[in-house]
């Protein structure tokens, strides 16, 4: 790799790494009061919005071949979320106060700060072998969490009012149906969509930490 594109990466996933941690960090006392666990969106709703966004860039550096990423995963990964983030919770205020969003944003800010931080110290190549271990182990209970109880949850509390709304009316009509329609399909393939990506990422771990093992036995 070449040496501008090696600093690129490092300087992004660290802003990713530092975005996400602050996001944790104003997510942290929802856990417990004053704060409320329906606060969580105030806190850090327009941060994680801001980083979602800015990680389109991900898709842009699998296609370019930065990164050894099938570009359409990438693409999928980030549409997934973005789409929950602006689409649906953010054009819904009465689905903001729900647990269920703190649930998804928790879930997403530890396992992005932990992703990042490790694609940062890789790129560096200062990875210590517990990060590395971490990165590929966190995302087991923290994915589901994240999918069932965080993001699955709060896209069924917000049908009411897309329905009642006739949300994005003006789009899907293009397409002979209603948004509500489309999310109502969405919520229907999630799952599939998902243990797809689950089953990946335990196929990078497999390969990851396998390494790892092999080495040490040699």
């Amino acid at each position: 790799m070449a040496r501008p594109s090696k600093l690129y990466l490092v300087c992004y996933n660290s802003l990713q790494a530092l975005g996400w941690f602050v996001a944790l960090l104003r997510l942290l006392p929802c856990l417990a009061p004053p704060v409320s666990v329906h606060s969580a969106y105030a806190v850090a709703g327009d941060l994680i919005c801001v980083l979602q966004t800015c990680a389109i860039l991900e898709t842009v550096h699998a296609a370019i071949g930065l990164v050894p990423t099938a570009p359409l995963l990438a693409f999928l990964q980030w549409g997934g979320r973005t789409h929950f983030v602006l689409a649906v919770v953010r054009q819904i205020p009465e689905v903001h106060s729900s647990p269920s969003v703190l649930i998804t944003f928790m879930a997403w800010s530890i396992s992005e700060v932990i992703r990042y931080s490790h694609y940062a110290l890789t790129a560096l190549k200062v990875c210590p072998s517990w990060l590395t271990y971490l990165r590929y182990t966190a995302f087991i209970p923290l994915y589901p969490i994240g999918v069932g109880p965080g993001e699955m949850w709060t896209m069924y509390q917000a049908l009411p009012f897309v329905k009642k709304r006739n949300l994005y009316s003006g789009f899907f009509k293009k397409f002979s149906m209603s948004y509500h329609s489309f999310l109502v399909g969405v919520l229907v393939c999630y799952p599939i969509l998902w243990l797809k990506l689950y089953m990946h990422v335990f196929k990078q771990r497999k390969s990851k930490l396998g390494k790892g093992r092999r080495k040490k036995r040699a």
